[in-house]
């Protein structure tokens, strides 16, 4: 691993976890257990991700990359895949539309189990193929 600059990261045993936002293209984030403190505080992702880079925005870090994310679902979309997801026996929480952790856990198994890659990122064709499955699965009347 490497920081956005290709510098190599500084040698450390801190646990870290990737975090991907906006998917495999989109920027990434090597976060440690303390942006578990901003989650306690608003568990949204897009607000903690949002206050630690600005801290690190602020002590001096480099702007970071946009990538190239795939185009993120509509509101009405991400609930119709919640709908699916909890037919299909997965914990999302509540069906509200919003990308929380158990809806990004839930995406990421049914992208394992149609063999996408699994970055806990909806994507359009995550939930074609969910569509698909579920009209599969209904019998004819």
């Amino acid at each position: 691993m490497a920081l956005a600059d290709g510098q190599p990261l500084p040698a450390d045993n801190l646990p870290a976890s990737l975090l991907l936002p906006m998917g495999r293209h989109g920027p990434a984030f090597l976060v440690y257990p303390n942006f578990q403190v901003y989650l306690k505080w608003n568990n949204s992702l897009v607000y903690s991700t949002t206050a630690g880079y600005l801290a690190t925005r602020i002590a001096g870090a480099p702007a970071l990359r946009r990538g190239a994310p795939p185009p993120a679902l509509a509101f009405n979309e991400v609930k119709e895949l919640q709908s699916l997801l909890a037919r299909a026996g997965y914990d999302v929480g509540t069906v509200d539309g919003f990308l929380g952790l158990k809806t990004r856990q839930a995406v990421k198994a049914m992208q394992v189990k149609y063999g996408l890659p699994a970055d806990s990122y909806p994507t359009a064709e995550l939930l074609a193929r969910m569509r698909a499955g579920s009209l599969s699965q209904r019998r004819p009347e």
